[in-house]
């Protein structure tokens, strides 16, 4: 039996879907929203609807936009000739603040990994293909987490863009800047040293 109100507890199990958050937490946000900013409440509950009713995703990137001009698919992104593919909005947004790149964006929403039934079809790598395959695309850029999902992703990705003859390119991936040799795992270090480039 619940120590909670339905209501309460209905409220709690909710806050709980946000990632990183545990009982413990969702509890404390709880009791917040109520005993301390029930206006906050109110404007996180309107905010949360609007977005799920106004916010969808771009038929050609993924992204998430809020109308049919998504900010990311404009023509001068599109002169580029460059797609730059990414696992999520959080890396795109990444890539997009702290980098030069003003090409387009493909944003998979997750990676390869059959065994959670995460297959090309659930990441959109038919409508890839079909902007590959049109012919205005010259380089396609993997930036994706150097994971065993991520790897197997890449190598499809690449397997991809070979089969309708563009460029492939890879983000870096190796040592920190700042960081030293002797603290470095050994997988990192592996990648840096085979992803070396002539100076």
């Amino acid at each position: 039996m619940s120590t909670f109100s339905p209501r309460l507890t209905r409220l709690i199990e909710s806050l709980r879907r946000l990632p990183g958050v545990g009982p413990k937490s969702a509890q404390r946000m709880a009791f917040h929203l109520l005993d301390r900013d029930r206006d906050g409440a109110a404007q996180l509950s309107a905010a949360i609807g609007e977005a799920l009713s106004g916010i969808s995703r771009c038929p050609s990137c993924r992204m998430f936009c809020e109308d049919d001009s998504c900010r990311y698919c404009s023509e001068s992104r599109r002169s580029t000739g460059q797609i730059c593919v990414v696992e999520g909005p959080a890396d795109l947004v990444a890539i997009e603040s702290n980098t030069g790149y003003r090409g387009r964006y493909f944003v998979l929403m997750g990676r390869l990994s059959p065994i959670d039934g995460i297959g090309p079809d659930e990441l959109g790598l038919r409508q890839l293909g079909e902007q590959l395959g049109r012919g205005d695309v010259n380089e396609l850029i993997i930036a994706i987490n150097p994971s065993v999902e991520g790897e197997a992703t890449a190598f499809y990705l690449t397997e991809m863009a070979r089969a309708c003859e563009v460029g492939v390119s890879r983000i870096a991936h190796g040592v920190p800047m700042g960081g030293e040799l002797e603290f470095v795992d050994g997988s990192t270090l592996a990648h840096a040293l085979s992803g070396r480039t002539p100076v």
